[in-house]
């Protein structure tokens, strides 16, 4: 979702691009990119801080995502977008914090507001029954990724992107005299090619990549499994403001009674069956009508979480050479700011 992100971008702003990457895995099951396994949720006005990088990130990536849909759109390219966020609280803390976080919402002029209890239990289907309050946002919400990806793809294109689908094996400098064509793609087909410019933006691999030429940014890969599941026929989620937040899981409804449910957070890259089951559960707290679910399908995703260093890695690592990378659980949201970011550290490199 990055990189695609970046190379739309800068397509769209007039630099000839070239995205380098292995045909997508778009396939419904198995272990898909962490991109292509995600939930789309945009969750940026409630998060609970209130400044800082990681604050700024999200509320220029949300803003830019519905700026770049209306562009999409307009371009023939529609992206699914499912306004509204609910996230539930579990406790009275949680219930507490939550009150806090709105009344700072407010003084910022940010529409978010409380649902007591009873609010809760007259959704239908009704979340869990521990849930004792919520702090919903009109705001935020959730996007499809696969159309999301599909579009920056093709609108991207339409605009004289160019692709060159194979894996990247390395990373070289160029000859001293090669004057702007600075950095040499090795492709996994026995060819390479001269560029001025590189963002990095391959996810796990993008750390042995930029190792190799002295910059060490340590990446561990955090699995995430999820489910879509069919509701009983009485059941159907779409009548929900939005998405909700349960515990840090996520339920996302889908067209025809449908569900998301995810994701697990399991360190390494190896699926296990107790985490899945308490993701199916939601921790001992699902609701019946969730527990008569039928699962459709299961899929699992690999994130690329930076070691001691917070999430994600937007560096110049050297003149013409950008780590756009390590977005977490975040990369979907926060793809618009990194591409952002990127643009305007070629745009200020480039000026005369």
């Amino acid at each position: 979702m990055v990189g695609l992100a970046v190379a739309w971008r800068l397509s769209r702003r007039g630099y000839p691009v070239e995205l380098i990457a292995p045909p997508a895995d778009d396939g419904p099951s198995g272990e898909r990119s962490g991109s292509a396994a995600a939930l789309g949720l945009l969750m940026a006005q409630v998060y609970r801080r209130r400044s800082g990088r990681g604050w700024r990130l999200r509320q220029q990536s949300l803003a830019l995502w519905h700026t770049w849909r209306q562009q999409l759109t307009q371009g023939g390219h529609s992206i699914p977008f499912r306004p509204g966020l609910l996230q539930l609280a579990g406790s009275t803390d949680d219930l507490e914090a939550q009150r806090r976080l709105v009344q700072q919402r407010q003084s910022q002029g940010l529409p978010l507001r409380l649902l007591d209890r009873e609010a809760l239990q007259a959704l239908e289907p009704a979340p869990p029954a521990a849930a004792l309050g919520g702090v919903f946002s009109a705001a935020d919400g959730q996007l499809d990724p696969l159309a999301a990806m599909a579009a920056l793809r093709a609108d991207g294109q339409a605009a004289g992107l160019q692709t060159w689908p194979v894996a990247v094996e390395r990373i070289s400098r160029g000859a001293t005299d090669a004057g702007d064509r600075r950095w040499l793609v090795h492709g996994g087909d026995g060819g390479h090619r001269p560029y001025r410019w590189l963002v990095v933006c391959a996810g796990l691999g993008s750390a042995a990549l930029v190792e190799a030429l002295g910059h060490r940014r340590p990446q561990e890969p955090v699995l995430g499994q999820a489910l879509e599941l069919q509701l009983p026929a009485a059941c159907d989620a779409d009548t929900w403001p939005g998405s909700l937040s349960w515990a840090g899981i996520n339920l996302v409804p889908r067209p025809g009674g449908r569900l998301w449910l995810g994701a697990t957070l399991e360190p390494g890259d190896t699926a296990h069956p107790a985490p899945l089951e308490d993701l199916r559960r939601l921790g001992g707290e699902a609701p019946p009508w969730l527990l008569e679910a039928t699962v459709l399908q299961h899929w699992q995703g690999l994130r690329a979480r930076p070691v001691g260093r917070p999430a994600p890695l937007l560096e110049a690592l050297e003149p013409g050479l950008l780590l756009a990378s390590s977005h977490y659980r975040n990369g979907v949201l926060l793809a618009p700011a990194s591409a952002a970011w990127a643009a305007e550290q070629i745009a200020l490199a480039e000026a005369p």
